[in-house]
């Protein structure tokens, strides 16, 4: 399972000539042999387009804490990739993509909508969903794990969250693959097209929800809508362009990471079949499997940042403006941290991994995606434990975020 020693040696040139916008061939199937020679040949690398791409994990952490030099806004950015448009106008009134105060404030009535209360609320609906699923794939044979299983999960718990009527959520992943797949690197026209109408689409139909959910207001224990409309007790409360905006956000963060780590968690296990059946005879490792498969196989590859004053990072001098890529997926097998990094270990502690970012800007619905990660991997390893993935898994082909778009398996 390791990188192949002869293919790293190897691998320095390529490392040195590294361009993100103009991948070399295989690299979406297996960009880990890079991400190794990068780290120990070229771990700041200065790329054409002006922009810095890092690998260590020690680079990594001291952007994530700096968030006076490191800036998470992408207005400039984003108005020079977008134009002026409903994907600038989502991606920059968006959580992910902002600075304090307004990351502050809007974290804060996010978070507080998000609380640990909230979440293990949602555990028993969660494992009844899981088991629903399971039982539509019993008996069938062949199955494609993301289709059938990993992408309905998150669709329908964060739908459950938002109490999005069951009859109107069919259109909500494809409106999330657009909009996300307009983050990518180097876009199409036609990404760009179909981003734009899915915020547009996405947009109009959030008004009609939040209208009748203010009319009609839910249990804000529980419907984390009615708690966004109605803010924090001290009487804060978000705009109504952030408050939709945060409504796609909510489901976009929380739809295709947690797709990724169920199809990602369930493809290494069939490929480490001795930590499948380590996991199998102690269900109670799930919750460590969940944090190795978002390690080894980080759902998010990639974050970014400005900086907004000459700096030094990783011994390189960065200028003012400088555009920073954060490559997750190559510090989170750094093995300056990790043992053994490019091992799947079920069991590893401690695993402080990058793969939900880390510091202000940490995901603020991790929780979620743990407790969805956990229970879709026990109850499908309990009912199916001698399931085997055939035919010929399908990536998704993005770079920014690393999972399949079919996972063809039989099950036993």
């Amino acid at each position: 399972m390791k990188p192949d020693a002869a293919g790293l040696e190897a691998q320095p040139a390529a490392a040195l000539s590294f361009d993100l916008r103009a991948l070399p061939a295989g690299f979406i199937d297996d960009p880990f042999p890079l991400y190794h020679a990068l780290r120990e040949h070229d771990p700041v690398r200065f790329m054409p387009d002006g922009s810095v791409f890092l690998t260590r994990h020690a680079d990594l952490e001291a952007v994530y804490k700096d968030t006076t030099t490191y800036s998470s806004d992408k207005k400039s950015e984003f108005g020079a990739k977008y134009g002026q448009s409903p994907l600038f106008e989502h991606h920059t009134t968006s959580l992910v993509f902002n600075d304090p105060p307004l990351h502050t404030r809007v974290r804060k009535i996010l978070a507080g909508a998000l609380n640990p209360r909230a979440v293990a609320s949602l555990e028993a609906d969660v494992e009844a969903l899981v088991d629903r699923l399971l039982d539509d794939l019993s008996g069938r044979g062949e199955v494609d794990l993301i289709e059938d299983f990993a992408a309905a999960i998150p669709i329908e718990v964060i739908g459950n969250l938002l109490a999005v009527p069951h009859d109107e959520r069919e259109p909500l992943r494809d409106w999330s693959l657009a909009i996300l797949g307009a983050l990518e690197p180097v876009l199409t026209d036609e990404q760009m097209q179909r981003g734009n109408h899915a915020v547009a689409d996405f947009l109009a139909y959030l008004e009609t929800l939040v209208a009748r959910r203010r009319a009609a207001p839910g249990d804000p224990e529980r419907d984390v809508l009615t708690r966004l409309i109605q803010g924090e007790a001290d009487g804060d409360r978000l705009t109504e362009s952030e408050l939709l905006q945060n409504c796609i956000f909510i489901l976009n963060a929380g739809h295709e990471t947690t797709t990724n780590l169920i199809g990602n968690a369930l493809w290494l296990l069939d490929r480490w079949p001795q930590e499948r059946a380590r996991l199998i005879a102690d269900p109670g490792l799930a919750r460590l499997a969940v944090e190795e498969a978002l390690r080894i196989e980080s759902s998010n590859q990639l974050g970014n940042r400005i900086t907004t004053a000459a700096t030094r990072i990783g011994g390189a001098e960065l200028a003012a403006g400088t555009r920073v890529t954060l490559c997750i997926g190559a510090a989170n097998r750094d093995p300056a941290v990790f043992a053994d990094p490019d091992r799947f270990d079920v069991g590893r502690q401690p695993n402080r991994h990058l793969g939900y970012a880390s510091g202000p800007h940490q995901c603020v619905g991790m929780a979620v995606a743990r407790l969805e990660g956990r229970v879709a991997l026990s109850r499908f390893l309990a009912r199916f434990p001698r399931y085997r993935i055939a035919g010929t898994p399908v990536r998704t082909g993005r770079v920014r975020f690393r999972g399949f778009q079919s996972l063809p398996a039989i099950l036993e």
